[in-house]
């Protein structure tokens, strides 16, 4: 397959790219030229920007574009339309952010999406969910029946620069108390970025179009299922100790940056099924999983080529608990 990734050098379009190009397709990457120049020798790559600079692409032809860095409709517009005559299929990566309610479980693809807190918005922090679907249209817009939207979920795995999952893997592996956000039964979906790159391939080569929501595991996985795995996975001799909701509130401990992956459903149930969304469909698809204890421990060997361990890589503020805090919280809960 001749595929052109916009993107390609960074943690998923890196991954699609290194499985394009070991399975012996013709890998094009259109990029800036900033992240990771060097990676990837073997594949083409054709330097420009997505807003206005799209002249290196023009008059080339494509199988199949994945495109993993589209975020504002107006610039997304720009691609699609140009590559409308170029691609037999357009693969556009959003995001289960989507979704204007989730408080309930089971939101699938025709759930309602959000919508811009202002006309015209380009405000991407304030905003990602709703101009994401604004992309997915544009993209179908542009190519009728030969657009897929992938509606990733939280995605893991070596090279991950949000650290997320990365924190709790290189927490668990350092060992003793670990602090552990109830409620344990919490509801965790993830994906593993080199599951999801096969996939992609896949729907690049073969299809089916269409809207998708891509997360797992295949089978329902708690918060503490997760962590007890990943506990096993690195050999841990981690002892969890698990906090009431309202006690971390207390603290001043936010959902999802402060703890990853905790939702702190009671305190805040318009997210409380963020990480419970139907995903049938992407399975049906083709969408498989590798076992979460393969991905713990990929991810550990990873951080352990790149210390710090734990630091993930530079997202600001970094995600997760700093030992200092984490030790304050725990000696309060036993005085």
């Amino acid at each position: 397959m001749r595929l052109l990734l916009l993107g390609g050098t960074r943690f998923l379009g890196r991954h699609v790219a290194e499985l394009a190009l070991a399975r012996g397709d013709e890998v094009t990457l259109f990029t800036r030229g900033r992240t990771n120049p060097g990676v990837l020798p073997r594949a083409e790559h054709l330097v420009g920007d997505r807003d206005g600079g799209l002249a290196p692409l023009a008059g080339r032809r494509w199988d199949a574009v994945v495109d993993t860095s589209g975020y504002v409709p107006r610039v997304v517009r720009q691609s699609a339309r140009l590559l409308a005559g170029a691609v037999d299929r357009y693969v556009f990566v959003s995001s289960a952010s989507v979704y204007a309610d989730a408080s309930e479980p089971g939101l699938h693809e025709g759930s309602p999406v959000d919508e811009l807190s202002a006309p015209g918005s380009e405000d991407v922090q304030r905003d990602y969910g709703a101009l994401k679907a604004l992309c997915e249209r544009e993209v179908e817009d542009a190519l009728p029946g030969r657009a897929t939207s992938v509606r990733a979920g939280l995605i893991v795995g070596p090279h991950d620069p949000t650290g997320r999952f990365t924190w709790w893997v290189a927490r668990l592996h350092r060992g003793g108390e670990v602090l552990a956000p109830e409620p344990p039964d919490q509801p965790v979906q993830l994906v593993d970025v080199r599951d999801l790159a096969a996939w992609l391939l896949l729907l690049a080569e073969q299809g089916p179009a269409g809207t998708y929501n891509a997360m797992g595991p295949a089978e329902e996985l708690t918060l503490a299922g997760l962590l007890d795995t990943v506990r096993a996975a690195t050999r841990s001799d981690a002892q969890l100790v698990w906090v009431p909701e309202q006690v971390l509130a207390d603290a001043g401990v936010g959902a999802w940056m402060d703890l990853p992956l905790w939702l702190a459903p009671t305190l805040e149930p318009a997210q409380a099924a963020f990480l419970a969304v139907d995903a049938s469909r992407a399975r049906a698809a083709g969408l498989r999983f590798r076992p979460l204890s393969d991905t713990a421990r990929d991810t550990l060997a990873w951080l352990l080529e790149s210390p710090p361990l734990g630091a993930g890589a530079p997202v600001e503020p970094p995600p997760g608990l700093t030992p200092e805090r984490e030790r304050a919280i725990l000696d309060a809960l036993e005085r």
